[in-house]
């Protein structure tokens, strides 16, 4: 496929081909980027950083879609139907959700197996209160260098691990509107893989009660090509690629935020959505 170039495409004219929105970077790396993630329910997260808001064109890429590639964008978006009634039932995800992934990462990826390890519903109505998590309003990664292959230690047990890790691995994310409407708020965006350099990715500490984790955070870069699918739907999901084992030029991480959509409706309805982490290992 050849390099997407939205800004000298003809349908980058059109005001309806992308939007400006203020996205949350790290300025710089002045103070070290540090997040407390609290339990669900408790409260909201706490971040220390030199975040600031920078306005980015934010392309549509609905007429691009099947020119997206998981090894140069590291996302795309996929038709994927779904037999789960309420995302809000933990038990039906893990019993028919889970399955759905696992099929779909591997109809893409091409992956010999695939793990689903962990899921998270998010809302903008009430999300505390209701036990659940809010969108996340900051350009990051879920996955470094160092906690990808951590995971997969934390995952399995020892002997396979090492195997495991001494073949390909990659991290996907799963994202979809769990809403039976059309996403009006907070959409999220995506930059595409192949305007991020290394300097923009950089360590956080991700604190929770029992465990600290790494994620990256992105520092701003006025090279970023930031691109979405305005009014997703129930049934399409979005594969993003967070972490990649292959260091042969292919996207390795990934960089996503929300944001709010200057055309979304006057009153519009709060966004929910499920993700859903799996790690994919090739042989």
């Amino acid at each position: 496929m050849p390099e997407l170039r939205l800004a000298d495409s003809p349908r980058a004219a059109a005001p309806t081909a992308w939007v400006e929105a203020p996205v949350n970077y790290l300025a710089d790396l002045s103070v070290k980027p540090m997040t407390y993630n609290p339990p669900p329910g408790t409260g909201l997260p706490r971040r220390e950083g030199n975040y600031r808001n920078f306005t980015v064109r934010v392309h549509n890429l609905r007429p691009l879609v099947h020119d997206l590639s998981l090894d140069k964008q590291a996302f795309i978006l996929t038709r994927h139907e779904t037999r789960v009634h309420d995302f809000y039932d933990d038990q039906e995800v893990q019993s028919t959700y889970f399955a759905e992934v696992e099929a779909l990462v591997k109809r893409e990826t091409g992956a010999a197996k695939v793990v689903m390890f962990d899921h998270t519903v998010r809302t903008a109505d009430r999300a505390v209160e209701r036990g659940l998590r809010t969108p996340v309003r900051s350009v990051h990664n879920d996955y470094t260098e160092k906690s990808g292959p951590q995971r997969v230690r934390d995952l399995l047990p020892a002997d396979e691990a090492e195997a495991r890790l001494a073949k390909r691995f990659a991290e996907y994310n799963v994202w979809r509107n769990i809403a039976h409407d059309p996403i009006e708020m907070t959409p999220l965006g995506f930059v595409d893989a192949q305007t991020i350099a290394p300097r923009d990715l950089a360590v956080c500490d991700l604190v929770y009660a029992d465990r600290t984790g790494e994620i990256y955070q992105g520092v701003y870069n006025a090279d970023h090509r930031w691109c979405y699918f305005p009014a997703m739907t129930r049934d399409e999901a979005i594969l993003i690629k967070c972490f990649d084992s292959a260091k042969d030029g292919r996207a390795r991480f990934s960089l996503h935020s929300a944001f709010d959509d200057p055309t979304s409706p006057a009153n519009p309805k709060p966004r929910q959505s499920i993700e859903v982490r799996t790690l994919a290992f090739f042989d």
